[in-house]
């Protein structure tokens, strides 16, 4: 069946589209933080380099950031229940083929292919619940439910990741993920109903194209920048190529009678404001996270179950928090509700400073709790005001353009956080092993196997009876980079805050800016799909 007007429909199908949508972000986004703890031992079974490893989770970061803007497209172009299966099954696929890797070169492979399901599964969800619940009083409420699923599937992987790695290999990670995939399809075929965009779309090549190189230089470039040198000429000549790139899909995009992210989208504030938050709260807060685990596991010597209760604080106060902020989205504006939330994670994030090596899990919850209470508050206004900035008609575009921008953050935060805490413990890792009294040609050979395979590989040496001093010099020396990298994303938080609070404005005059969305979605009625201007000039920001 093909819909092309949105409907609310029985309350049962809109169940089932919720549900679906639930089950198929809680799928995308599990193997974020399943394979993030998982990675000593990926390591130690495949052999892998520091380099090899980064590139295991970032095989699986890119594909996100890169095509889930087409997987809009072809979501309104072929409709969104067979683009939602598909999804699944790449997800399937590439866990199976995770399963079965032999070496960290299939790895990737199958990260990459995860990587392409959850890039198709993102922006589709978001359509489908569009589709059904097209009034943005009523739709709070069911994106607030999509969000607690997304931060659900990370709460739940370390758990998941520790439970498996306690009793078997690493690779066992990945089968969850596969019966679950299949039967979500399976039970899609019976339950959702398929629907397109209201008019006449076409895949957008160019744009395609110019966006995958963009953003894939860009993140490359990062990573290699901060693994080697950001004056190396690889990481030069990324960096260009991603400028170039960015600037060329611009040009497309504006000559397309079809774009895949129509610019004049930006015109609308709340959008704006929305995607730059969105980028920079992800590029802070997934740099966090991984930082977060390698101090559980470098400072305190958490194994990796002990590590996932830790962040379970996190997640279980933003899933907590999510239902509510969606159901108070029709009384409290997305501006109040983002910028506070922004406002709590940045000072939790300032207060995390404080931590050392000996600071117990009560101590460290009462800072990870308000974290967790913040990114709560943010993550449902942030998607439904983004959603709900456009015209119903393009709600997969404006999801896609969201997603995009958040997994771009999400990609580049381990890179720039990462490089800003090796760069830092480095520098003060001999002063550090100077005061444990390890000097001479034993400190010289720490600092050396640092600087070439990076702080873990100091684990790895054997050290006799300086190995003890020499750990706790490297946790120092880590907590130096870590205190650097709060102070950067407690700021990048700050940042964001003051972007909601200047963008997320009604407009004057304007009585409400949803009803404003509705008129404006009777004159954007082109075949060409474009935003027109009168579509999204009078969009207000207060969700």
């Amino acid at each position: 069946m093909n819909v092309t007007t949105p409907a609310s429909g029985p309350a049962d199908r809109r169940a089932a589209t919720l549900v679906m949508a639930c089950l198929g972000v809680f799928v995308a986004y599990l193997p974020v933080t399943t394979v993030a703890v998982s990675l000593p031992a990926i390591q130690s079974a495949l052999d892998a380099t520091t380099a090899q490893l980064s590139w295991v989770q970032d095989a699986f970061v890119l594909p996100m950031a890169a095509f889930i803007l087409t997987a809009g497209v072809v979501g309104d172009v072929h409709g969104r229940k067979k683009v939602f299966q598909a999804g699944l099954l790449l997800s399937a696929a590439g866990a199976a083929v995770a399963l079965s890797a032999q070496s960290v070169q299939v790895l990737w492979i199958g990260q990459a292919l995860a990587g392409l399901g959850a890039a198709t599964l993102l922006p589709t969800t978001l359509a489908l619940i569009s589709h059904v619940v097209p009034d943005h009083r009523e739709r709070g409420k069911f994106i607030g439910l999509w969000a607690t699923s997304l931060m659900l599937a990370l709460a739940v992987g370390p758990l998941v990741a520790g439970v498996i790695l306690d009793h078997f290999a690493w690779r066992w990670i990945y089968l969850p993920a596969i019966p679950v995939s299949l039967l979500a399809a399976a039970v899609a075929a019976r339950l959702l109903t398929d629907s397109r965009a209201p008019f006449e779309r076409r895949l957008d090549w160019p744009g395609q194209i110019t966006a995958s190189v963009a953003i894939t230089a860009l993140v490359y470039g990062v990573i290699e920048g901060g693994a080697d040198s950001f004056t190396a000429p690889k990481v030069l000549a990324a960096l260009a190529v991603a400028v170039v790139g960015g600037v060329a899909f611009v040009l497309a995009e504006r000559r397309s009678d079809s774009p895949m992210l129509d610019l004049a989208l930006f015109r609308s504030p709340a959008f704006t404001a929305t995607t730059l938050v969105a980028m920079i709260t992800f590029l802070a807060l997934i740099g966090f996270f991984f930082l977060l685990s390698l101090y559980f596991g470098m400072v305190q010597r958490l194994d990796t179950m002990e590590a996932g209760w830790r962040l379970l604080v996190v997640t279980v106060c933003a899933i907590l928090v999510g239902g509510p902020v969606g159901r108070l989205m029709h009384r409290v504006s997305a501006r109040v509700l983002i910028t506070g939330g922004l406002v709590l994670v940045s000072a939790a994030l300032f207060s995390l400073i404080g931590v050392d090596a000996d600071t117990s899990f009560g101590s460290l919850a009462l800072r990870l709790a308000p974290l967790g209470l913040g990114l709560g508050a943010v993550m449902t206004p942030m998607t439904a005001t983004a959603v709900a900035s456009v015209p119903y008609h393009l709600a997969g575009m404006a999801a896609a353009g969201n997603n995009a921008f958040r997994q771009v953050g999400g990609a580049l935060g381990p890179a720039v956080l990462g490089a800003l805490l090796t760069t830092r413990a480095l520098d003060t890792f001999p002063g550090h092993l100077a005061d444990a009294g390890i000097t001479g040609a034993t400190g010289e050979r720490i600092v050396s196997t640092a600087d070439q395979g990076g702080l873990g590989a100091v684990a790895g040496l054997d050290l006799g009876a300086d190995t003890g001093r020499a750990m706790g010099a490297l946790g120092e020396s880590f907590l130096d980079g870590l205190r650097l990298c709060l102070t950067v994303a407690g700021s990048l938080t700050l940042l964001a805050a003051v972007v909601a609070m200047v963008l997320l404005r009604r407009p004057r005059g304007a009585g409400g800016g949803h009803s404003q969305i509705a008129a404006s979605g009777a004159v954007d009625g082109g075949a060409s799909g474009g935003v027109t201007t009168a579509s999204v000039s009078g969009v207000g920001g207060e969700g």
